[in-house]
Order: structure tokens, then C-alpha cells, then sequence
């Protein structure tokens, strides 16, 4: 604890805090042991992650910018070049574990993506039963509004028509549960379809006559009325399990790990992109492309001065040659 506020101090008010005015200021050696290496090479890490899942928590060295400085002007030695690797093989480290990380990921996404059916078929099937339900409720609508005028038989063609519609729709249905087969838990069976008809006209009933002539709606039995509603709930049920499948298709951060939607909104992929975590490992990952690219200019300059004193000895030795 003593330690920590002391360097906090070193930081905020300098290492020469305690001297007298008198006093001449020590001197900053870059060298120093007590300084942190990776600060003087490029940033810590420890100042990245602050707060964070990656969170290193405080950095044991002290940070000193004027050392930096000096760290900077000094001339290319074994010693410095010994603080680049220090810091490379810190940053690599922390990528390689991140870089596990998203691999993880992919797999995890690739399994999900493989268990279960596409979403543009579920979507598919979800348009097709929403259309199918709102053409039933229509046709059952204006055969209830058909029986009330005492027009029996377009009510009974109209309610043909809704039979038809709800094959149509137990088909679907069926072909839906075979192919969610593979799922731990499959969907259960449902039944949607009503076995009486919504409006009951016996052409020629003198009670239908009436009820029609008083302008009243067609009677229906409590039955009907709970067994399609039974059919409804349950094929409500059966779509609410269709809307358990993923609808948004996800992706893994190929910078930090995190999982992403793809097409998000712009405001929550700004939100990611300006984020602790993504910001420490992009930088990070350019500290680290920045001291290789460094280094393979050094060897790219190496190289030729090589190659030229190479070729002037050899045009020394050719000379001599000639003279003898």
C-alpha cells in the first residue's frame, strides 16, 4: 500500500519531490530498475484494461514520462532491444489468450449455427402460418356475417374454404416438428384444426329461420367455441417455440473476443468499437505489427549496407589483383 502511493506520487509530483530547493534534482536514468519497461517502450498494459474483464490491476513500476524520453533519444542497444522484447513477449501473450478466445467463439457459433435450422427458414414458415391464421380468421368471419343474413350456402362454401386453410396450415405443421427431429426437445403435437364448423345452419331449420329473421347471430355451441380456441392457444404455443430459435445472426470480434450482432445499429457498434477492451487489444495488436514493421527495416538496412560492403571489398580485392 505504501509502495502504490509513493509511486503515485513519484508520478503526480515527480521523484525529486522531497529535495530541498537547494538541493541539486537527481538525475533520471532510463535504466533504472525501478521504472517500468513497457512504459518506456511504448504504453503498459496495465493502463488499458482498467475496469475491465481483462483488468491487470495496477502496475508494481513506476512510469516516469522524462525517463521515457531519454528511453527514446538513446542510441540502439542490446539493452533496449532486450525492452522490446520484454514488451513483445508480454503483448504476445495476452493476444494468444484472446486469440484462443475468438477461436472459441467460432466454434461455439459454428455448433449453434449447425444444430439448428436456418433462420430464413423459420422466417419462411413464420410468414407462411401468420398469412394462413389471417385468411382463416377472415373466412370464419364472414361465414358467422353470412349465417346472421340466412345465407346458408356461401356460409357452408366459405367455411369449406377455412377447412382447406387449416390442412394447409396441420401440413406445415407436421413438416415443421420432422424437421426440428434432431432438437433435444421437439415441439409437441398440436391439434389446430376444428372439428365443427364455426357457423351451424341446417338449411330449412325453423330456429335458424328465426334466429336469422331477428337479426341474431347463428348459434354456436360452447364446445366449438372452446375447442377452437384450444387450437389457437396451443397453436400460439407453437409459434412462440419457432420465436426460441435465434433471429439475430451473430459474430465473433475478430479484435477483442466479444460476440457482435451482425447489423447491429451504428450506435451500439460505435458503443464496441470506442470500448476499453477493443481499444487495449487494437492496441496492442498495433504496438506489436509497429516494433515487427520497425525491425524489418532495420534488417531491410542491415542488409544492404552489408551487401555494398561486400561489394566494395570485393572491388578492393579485384584491384589488387590487377596491380600484382
Amino acid at each position: 500500500m505504501v509502495d502504490a502511493a509513493r509511486q503515485m506520487l513519484d508520478e503526480l509530483m515527480g521523484r525529486n519531490r522531497n529535495l530541498h530547493p537547494s538541493e541539486a534534482p537527481k538525475s533520471v536514468n532510463w535504466e533504472d530498475p525501478d521504472l517500468c519497461q513497457y512504459h518506456l517502450v511504448k504504453f503498459c498494459p496495465h493502463e488499458l484494461f482498467v475496469n475491465t474483464r481483462a483488468d491487470l490491476g495496477p502496475c508494481g513500476r513506476i512510469h516516469d514520462d522524462e525517463a521515457k524520453q531519454k528511453y527514446a533519444e538513446a542510441r540502439p542497444t542490446s539493452r533496449k532491444r532486450q525492452y522490446e522484447d520484454e514488451f513483445l513477449y508480454f503483448c504476445n501473450s495476452m493476444l494468444n489468450d484472446v486469440d484462443r478466445k475468438i477461436q472459441k467463439g467460432r466454434q461455439r457459433l459454428a455448433l449453434m449455427q449447425r444444430d439448428q435450422p436456418a433462420q430464413s427458414h423459420v422466417s419462411k414458415y413464420r410468414e407462411q402460418l401468420n398469412n394462413l391464421n389471417a385468411r382463416i380468421k377472415k373466412l370464419v368471419a364472414e361465414a358467422e356475417e353470412a349465417g346472421t343474413r340466412g345465407d346458408v350456402d356461401q356460409a357452408q362454401d366459405l367455411m369449406v374454404l377455412c377447412e382447406q386453410l387449416k390442412e394447409e396450415r396441420d401440413t406445415m405443421v407436421t413438416q415443421y416438428e420432422n424437421m426440428s427431429n434432431n432438437k433435444d426437445e421437439k415441439p409437441s403435437s398440436i391439434e389446430t384444426t376444428t372439428t365443427t364448423k364455426p357457423v351451424s345452419i341446417v338449411e330449412g331449420s325453423p330456429s335458424s329461420q328465426n334466429n336469422t329473421e331477428e337479426g341474431g347471430k347463428s348459434p354456436r355451441s360452447d364446445d366449438d367455441t372452446a375447442s377452437s380456441l384450444a387450437g389457437d392457444k396451443k397453436l400460439n404455443a407453437w409459434m412462440q417455440d419457432m420465436g426460441h430459435m435465434p433471429e439475430k445472426q451473430m459474430e465473433v470480434c475478430e479484435v477483442c473476443g466479444a460476440f457482435l450482432i451482425v447489423g447491429d445499429a451504428q450506435q451500439r457498434i460505435e458503443d464496441h468499437l470506442m470500448g476499453k477492451q477493443h481499444l487495449g487489444y487494437s492496441k496492442l495488436r498495433k504496438a506489436v505489427e509497429e516494433i515487427h514493421e520497425q525491425r524489418q527495416k532495420e534488417r531491410e538496412v542491415d542488409d544492404r549496407s552489408r551487401r555494398r560492403d561486400d561489394r566494395s571489398s570485393s572491388h578492393r580485392s579485384f584491384d589488387m589483383e590487377r596491380r600484382r
